[in-house]
């Protein structure tokens, strides 16, 4: 089951994408809660590179009301950088002092070192003493493995000294051997302005989706879709869906979508990612789901595209036809269309391609 809010209300969609979940089968009220962010570096979530404080809110919000009493916040920034500042900076502290919720850095935690897959991995005791772990990565690019979602984001979860390791091993099955050895409660993912291409952010491409689900693979593969990639093109995402951490997506997993009415439109002047395409979009209401879909689909191809004309997309073209190509349902009078609400960033990089 995946779950997905639209719209630009952060801590209500994440929060109701919560309620609308399947959830409560698996988390208790007695349990521990650790909840796992992305602060890889210490800056605003605008740039699209760490999640958003408001997305936690949400999560914490419907915990409490769900009576979870003990909630803690874990995260461990890149090597160079500093958890303590990432929280500072990113609005975690706050967060905390108001909730009373304690920060902890994982970078002063102990360890404990475990083996799976061939491998010896030294994990933080946080993220394996507790009952429920809560995966709340950002939806972005990466410029080495192409996708960093739920996945990835528990290599915030070892010291910084495997975090160097891992590298030196090729990352990919290090990755998924993590997440073999660390038992993910529910996925929550901020997919509202991811970057477009470096973890670091810089890039961001609005979507403003929240989307959320019990199994780190499948929520992994769909997301890797959205922003034009097949999930074996993901190489960690490949072993852990062969050593057994989960499963693809598929046309039978039940697909939840909320407020789809409420889709926002984009602001195409903010889309500063997407300034190098601009001439080949012919937009006119665009929701910002769709757009960003376009804007990933453009930047894998590198603005290579075959087609006669500009790519027409938004709400603006329900109705009408004509000769020419067309992104989402509401262009599906053109001769050619990509359908979708919004269309994955894959079946456009098929399409142009």
């Amino acid at each position: 089951m995946i779950v997905i809010a639209y719209g630009s209300e952060i801590t209500k969609n994440t929060y109701d994408t919560l309620a609308a979940s399947d959830i409560g089968d698996y988390l208790k009220p007695d349990y521990s809660v650790s909840l796992k962010p992305n602060l890889v570096v210490p800056g605003p979530a605008s740039n699209g590179a760490v999640t958003h404080p408001e997305v936690v809110l949400g999560v914490i919000k419907y915990l409490k009301d769900f009576g979870v009493k003990r909630i803690k916040i874990i995260e461990s920034s890149w090597i160079g950088d500093s958890t303590k500042r990432a929280f500072e900076f990113c609005g975690y502290n706050e967060l905390g002092k108001k909730y009373d919720i304690p920060l902890i850095d994982l970078k002063s935690d102990s360890c404990t070192t475990l083996k799976h897959s061939g491998y010896e991995i030294e994990v933080c005791n946080e993220a394996l003493n507790t009952d429920f772990l809560i995966n709340i990565p950002v939806l972005k690019a990466h410029c080495q493995t192409r996708l960093t979602c739920c996945l990835k984001n528990l290599k915030g979860c070892i010291p910084d000294s495997e975090k160097r390791r891992f590298h030196t091993l090729g990352i990919h099955k290090p990755v998924a051997a993590l997440n073999a050895l660390i038992k993910t409660g529910y996925c929550v993912v901020d997919g509202i302005c991811g970057d477009l291409s470096f973890e670091e952010g810089g890039n961001p491409v609005t979507s403003n989706r929240i989307i959320a689900g019990r199994d780190p693979v499948m929520i992994d593969s769909y997301c890797a879709e959205l922003i034009g990639y097949y999930p074996d093109d993901i190489e960690y995402l490949r072993y852990a869906k062969k050593i057994g951490v989960g499963k693809y997506y598929s046309k039978d997993t039940k697909i939840v979508e909320l407020n789809t009415e409420n889709k926002s439109i984009v602001n195409v002047s903010n889309l500063y990612a997407a300034d190098r395409y601009r001439g080949l979009i012919n937009e006119d209401a665009a929701c910002s789901a769709c757009y960003s879909s376009l804007v990933y689909a453009l930047h894998r191809l590198g603005g290579r595209v075959r087609v006669d004309g500009n790519i027409n997309i938004g709400q603006g073209f329900k109705g009408k036809t004509g000769k020419g190509f067309g992104v989402g349902a509401c262009t599906q009078g053109f001769d050619k269309c990509v359908q979708g609400c919004p269309p994955k960033a894959k079946d456009i990089v098929e399409a142009l391609s």
